[in-house]
């Protein structure tokens, strides 16, 4: 199996909507971020897609994070970054997030402002000439539910 195949049963799991949000972030993505890895994890809690310039984890820049209910961007250094406009939530030592909800939020200015600057400060920058490829890092045995309690 592929890994898009995996990627694929993998967004099987959830509600349609949420799946289809979640395909749709991954295009919005693609095209901001061209040449990245992604590195997907398949983790306890939620279906992580990281984008990064080549196979170190540590040197992801961000990340689309489905969870049952809806979809986060990840920044991996989103402390360090400007947010004038307030969008970033968290209060870890190092990850941020904005929730995409709706999935249109990937589309406001402020938010692409954060991925540009995200991009241009990342410690090691994604070669947008280096062809895209997909990862599989880790498929937790024991996960949450997928969809919401009830479905």
């Amino acid at each position: 199996m592929t890994p898009q195949q995996q990627l694929e049963e993998f967004l099987a799991k959830y509600e349609p909507a949420i799946a289809a949000q979640g395909k749709k972030a991954l295009t919005t993505m693609r095209k901001l971020a061209p040449g990245a890895v992604e590195m997907v994890y398949d983790n306890y809690n939620a279906l992580v897609i990281g984008f990064a310039p080549g196979d170190r984890p540590s040197d992801a820049v961000f990340s689309i994070v489905l969870y049952p209910r809806y979809i986060g961007l990840c920044f991996t250094h989103g402390k360090a970054l400007p947010d004038p406009a307030k969008r970033l939530q968290g209060n870890g030592n190092q990850v941020r997030w904005v929730r995409l909800d709706p999935i249109t939020t990937l589309d406001e200015p402020e938010v692409r402002e954060l991925i540009n600057v995200a991009l241009n400060r990342a410690r090691v920058p994604i070669d947008p000439k280096q062809k895209r490829r997909m990862v599989i890092r880790s498929i937790s045995k024991k996960q949450r539910p997928r969809r919401p309690a009830g479905k």
